[in-house]
């Protein structure tokens, strides 16, 4: 299996795509631009309604992170240039309290060219310190999401949403939420929990599971549903390409669309502080 080669000038009609100035369909290109193209291409398009990627690093094992919770190098570092190609696609990118807390993301586009999406913190409790790098102001819109009062920095946009079952958020609320908000495309980063929840709600346009050559041996895994199936007949096979991105494996499944996720009214926000 070739590397798909995200050369200079893929990238560039990739960014081309998703400015609604360019397309996929024309030029001379070799088979493993012709696969990197095959990757981000569709991510990159605003005219076939809302997506929603959730992405996953992991080892051959599944796992995140190691007993001690070291998850800094699970993905290799062409694993770390698609999550990065893949914030340059999204409208808005994110994650649940626990990966804030415990990983400090800035969720910024860093290894390659593109704008910043919007940032986007499941915070049902408040417990996500107003100096966290997710809300350093950079230009770009903040959003957290929570039940409570609880302050935040200028700028920052309170959405305060209802309590689900054990105090989670439903995803189906955080979705139509983000689409009332303009932000279409989305990219749900993480943690695996997040993520999890996105797949078991049947939201997740794709999934990208980007599987690097590590054998950890415990940990926490990747993927996990609160009610995982009895029989492997009853398993989701989702239809599944497979792509060389060079230091990992990508796994490109499609599952299902987010274009019924119908649209609630843009209300509740409270930007602190402004």
């Amino acid at each position: 299996m070739d590397k798909a080669d995200v050369s200079a000038r893929v990238w560039a009609r990739i960014l081309s795509i998703r400015n609604g100035s360019g397309c996929a369909c024309c030029g001379d290109w070799t088979a493993a631009e012709r696969a990197a193209l095959a990757i981000y291409a569709p991510l990159a398009r605003r005219d076939l309604g809302p997506v929603t990627i959730g992405q996953i690093g992991q080892s051959l094992d599944g796992r995140v992170a190691t007993v001690a919770g070291d998850a800094r190098d699970i993905s290799g570092p062409d694993g770390l240039k698609h999550l990065h190609r893949l914030r340059a696609l999204a409208d808005a990118v994110v994650i649940g309290v626990r990966t804030a807390l415990h990983d400090s993301p800035r969720l910024t586009v860093r290894l390659c060219d593109g704008h910043n999406p919007a940032r986007v913190v499941i915070d049902p409790r408040g417990r996500l310190p107003n100096d966290a790098p997710v809300f350093m102001d950079n230009g770009v819109r903040r959003i957290v999401l929570q039940h409570g009062d609880t302050a935040r920095p200028k700028g920052v946009e309170v959405v305060r949403l209802p309590a689900a079952a054990g105090g989670s958020m439903s995803p189906h609320h955080i979705l139509r939420t983000l689409h009332a908000a303009g932000l279409n495309t989305v990219l749900v980063e993480g943690g695996g929990i997040t993520v999890s929840r996105f797949f078991q709600a049947g939201l997740l346009t794709r999934l990208h599971i980007a599987v690097a050559p590590l054998l950890i041996g415990g940990g926490p895994q990747g993927f996990h549903t609160a009610n995982p199936v009895a029989l492997l007949s009853d398993a989701t096979r989702p239809e599944t390409r497979v792509f060389n991105i060079g230091s990992d494996i990508l796994f490109d499944c499609g599952l299902t669309s987010a274009q019924n996720i119908v649209a609630a009214p843009w209300h509740g926000i409270a930007r602190q502080n402004s």
